[in-house]
């Protein structure tokens, strides 16, 4: 039971928490527009560019988890080969750092993929309309900003 109480573990269960949630709500999310986007590319390739981008866009939580994971383990030393003491208190703190930027930018990933499929589906009827749904979805992105700035700011906080 102590293995789990470590301020390291603590600290790596973070970071694996960050990449994984926010990278599963990617991945899951750059999928599922991506279907849609194909279909509509299939009918009128012309229109790749349009749906390219709101196919990318919720693939950003993902970018976001992996930077606070990447920090995290940067910060106690694990990339470098010389990891510092982390206590459990730190630990603790890390987690909830990555705890805080995988749950939201899973579910931000997933609600943006909605509304990119539906961006997907103005494109299909009214190309020229494309900013709109783009902007609809940024809209979605700024909760998962607001999730990096936080969980960076507690990341920030935590003494090593």
């Amino acid at each position: 039971m102590s293995i789990f109480l470590n301020g390291t573990f603590l600290a790596v269960l973070g970071a694996v928490i960050s990449t994984g949630l926010a990278g599963m709500g990617s991945a899951k999310g750059v999928g599922m527009v991506g279907e849609a986007a194909a279909g509509v590319v299939s009918e009128d390739p012309s229109k790749f560019s349009q749906t390219l981008i709101l196919q990318a866009l919720p693939g950003t939580q993902g970018i976001y988890g992996l930077l606070i994971g990447f920090l995290i383990i940067l910060k106690i030393g694990l990339l470098t080969g010389n990891p510092v003491e982390v206590s459990t208190q730190s630990g603790l703190w890390f987690l909830l750092a990555g705890l805080l930027m995988g749950v939201v930018g899973y579910f931000s990933a997933i609600k943006q993929t909605k509304v990119s499929c539906s961006g997907i589906a103005l494109v299909a009827k009214r190309p020229e309309e494309v900013v709109k749904g783009v902007v609809y979805a940024v809209m979605v992105e700024t909760y998962a900003v607001l999730a990096l700035l936080a969980s960076f700011l507690i990341y920030n906080g935590v003494p090593v």
